[in-house]
């Protein structure tokens, strides 16, 4: 690999955070690597041209199962070995959460390689427990039901356990557990032999996680039961002879959790819960310590919230280790422990491709040369000295100069001294003299703060022919860092600094923090436009959560989609799933297609009746116009036919 590939390559961090899965080939073009072997690569920008040759534009989402593989057999192989050495009696097992990614394909492909390892789902609403109920899972997994539930959810769970599935209804409310006694009743008195569901607990503990979603664990969390309210469960179950339903303490202290010393604390405090419980007579066998388990969006190893101070073998580690640690202080069995770790096994399997469409100009230039006038005001003129005279040594003194100049020049344009003409070449010497300033601070050794805002304020502004609020949601509400990398030309040094911009009529559709291994980026590095091509950037690490909590804002739908194998003959795509149409998008706000194309077929019959229009022209227009149902919600790519 050439010295500028790795230097690119650095620049991006792909090392850091790619977890082994991604790299950079002779070619300059992003790479995504198989998990079974090293040796198999698939070129995505090869992909990217091999679908816009089938019709399919960015934005894509693209999809490689294979990594989502790799990340299963990554836990699963953490957990075995961490069980083996620290000689633990209780088994591992995990549950896909279905809410982090519920796409059927997402799904399915994670059962056919969980399913290995008796690897299970987890449902917290009824539209997803019915979806689950009909999925094929290994006979051994379980299907934990999480979540707030009615009569009705009680008794889908009652359904599953009926057709043979191992379902754990997860008790938050009393009310849940009388729906639950009262439907084993109904079942028994008509069949006593019938199949059950199992029951669970899910734990309000004191101990917190760290990072965005710390408030899902403490006193003040939303779900999880009280000591007392435990005490109540097993009361309830042990009056109406029905202890034996109880095999499951669960909790859950947030979604990405970023330091492993929170995670041990909870860790101790849950499993000393399930302990005391156990020498209650209760037979719970299952620890489920939650989700949470993090993924490593900057690479930097650290407890910062885009990030993880530990990997999947430290944490089987201390997880195993504590637990054991506590139940043999306890005398009691181990435990068999459940894992929802939905976050770490689907982000990596995920890239979303858009194009950059144009820049938008934020910097006044000059289109033509610029010459002085003997009649220029005083204060135009005084912005040009500045720019002939600015050095390496006097560039901080004239940048304030041209500061104190700029706000001169707006009060005599808004006080009617100067003309328009006046106003807008002073601007431009003005922006030629913070270009020149930025220029001479970015080569001393320390950069001001000051010269940091202004780098930031003069960086390009890309527009990137995506939705921030459908495909990277969380970047918008919750500041999350995704790593964001061209997919091509990185054999060549990126001379640009630039935000992105997306299409929607929205000030907040913007991403300027980017993934730094030693801080936050607010500028990213980047080629420079070619009107003669097209210029591509990957979002990277967006399988989780990404994709399901987007909204249609504007109007933009969900983006085309391919599914990716990485083979011996390199990809391939083995399926593609045409993104929505403005009929479709435009269905999910309760228009009717058709009835739109008989209200805009009246409006211009009207004006062919009234003469406005000739037949032809009319017709023509409706024709446009109804064909336009079936196109894509996003912009067509520079260069796109």
């Amino acid at each position: 690999m050439s010295s500028v590939i790795e230097q690119t390559s650095e620049i991006y961090g792909i090392a850091n955070w790619g977890a082994d899965y991604f790299g950079v080939n002779r070619k300059g073009n992003l790479i995504v690597y198989s998990p079974e072997n090293e040796n198999l690569t698939a070129d995505v920008k090869e992909i990217i041209d091999d679908l816009r040759k089938r019709g399919i534009g960015t934005p894509v989402l693209l999809r490689f199962p294979q990594l989502l593989f790799g990340q299963i057999r990554k836990l699963q192989t953490a957990f075995r070995k961490s069980i083996k050495e620290f000689e633990y009696d209780g088994g591992h097992l995990c549950v896909f959460p279905m809410k982090v990614n519920q796409n059927r394909a997402v799904i399915e492909e994670y059962l056919k390689e969980g399913s290995r390892y008796n690897f299970g789902l987890e449902a917290g609403s009824k539209a997803e427990l019915y979806a689950a109920l009909a999925m094929d899972q290994a006979k051994d997994s379980l299907l934990v039901l999480n979540g707030f539930k009615d009569r009705d959810f009680v008794r889908l769970a009652f359904a599953g356990a009926g057709a043979g599935k191992n379902v754990v209804i997860v008790i938050e409310k009393m009310s849940e557990l009388e729906h639950t006694l009262n439907l084993v009743q109904e079942v028994t008195a008509e069949n006593p032999e019938a199949s059950l569901p199992t029951l669970g607990v899910r734990v309000k503990l004191y101990s917190k996680g760290s990072g965005k979603w710390e408030k899902s664990g403490g006193e003040a969390a939303k779900f999880g039961l009280t000591t007392t309210e435990i005490l109540d469960v097993i009361g309830r179950l042990q009056d109406a002879g029905r202890i034996e339903l109880l095999r499951l303490l669960h909790f859950h202290i947030g979604s990405q959790l970023t330091d492993i010393k929170r995670i041990k604390n909870a860790m101790k405090e849950a499993a000393r819960t399930y302990a005391k419980i156990r020498q209650m007579g209760v037979p719970i066998e299952y620890l489920d310590v939650g989700g949470g388990m993090a993924v490593d969006y900057d690479g930097s190893r650290t407890s910062f919230e885009s990030s993880a101070n530990y990997n999947a073998r430290e944490f089987a580690n201390d997880v195993i280790y504590v637990i054991k640690t506590v139940c043999e202080d306890e005398n009691v069995p181990h435990p068999t422990i459940i894992q929802e770790s939905g976050r770490y096994l689907s982000a990596y399997h995920a890239i979303l491709v858009t194009n950059i469409q144009d820049e938008i100009e934020t910097v006044v230039e000059d289109r033509t040369p610029m010459k002085m006038q003997k009649d220029d005001p005083q204060v135009v003129r005084e912005l040009y000295d500045l720019r002939e005279t600015i050095n390496g040594k006097n560039y901080r003194e004239y940048y304030h100069d041209a500061l104190e100049h700029r706000e001169e020049l707006f009060t005599m344009f808004d006080l009617g001294l100067i003309s328009l003409e006046d106003k807008g070449k002073g601007e431009v010497l003005f922006w030629d003299v913070c270009e020149k300033a930025d220029q001479y601070a970015q080569q001393k050794k320390y950069v001001s703060e000051e010269f940091d805002d202004l780098r930031r304020l003069m960086c390009a502004k890309y527009l990137a022919n995506f939705s921030v609020f459908r495909s990277v949601p969380d970047n918008w509400a919750l500041e999350q860092l995704f790593p964001i990398v061209p997919i091509h030309k990185l054999n060549k040094k990126p001379t640009e600094f630039a935000t992105l911009c997306d299409i929607t009529c929205d000030s907040d559709g913007i991403v300027d923090k980017f993934v730094d291994l030693h801080d936050v980026k607010p500028v990213l590095e980047l080629q420079k436009l070619s009107p003669d091509e097209p210029y591509y950037l990957a979002i990277m690490l967006v399988g989780a959560y990404q994709e399901v909590m987007g909204n249609n804002h504007n109007l933009f739908g969900a983006p085309h989609e391919a599914h990716i194998h990485i083979g011996e003959d390199g990809y391939i795509i083995k399926k593609v799933i045409n993104g929505e149409t403005l009929a479709d998008v435009l269905e999910t706000v309760r228009f009717d297609a058709n009835q739109l194309h008989d209200q805009f077929r009246r409006q211009v019959m009207k004006r062919i009746k009234e003469g406005e229009i000739s037949t032809k022209a009319g017709n023509s227009l409706i024709e446009f116009y109804e064909n336009q149902a079936e196109s894509y919600t996003y912009l067509s790519p520079n260069g796109t036919p």
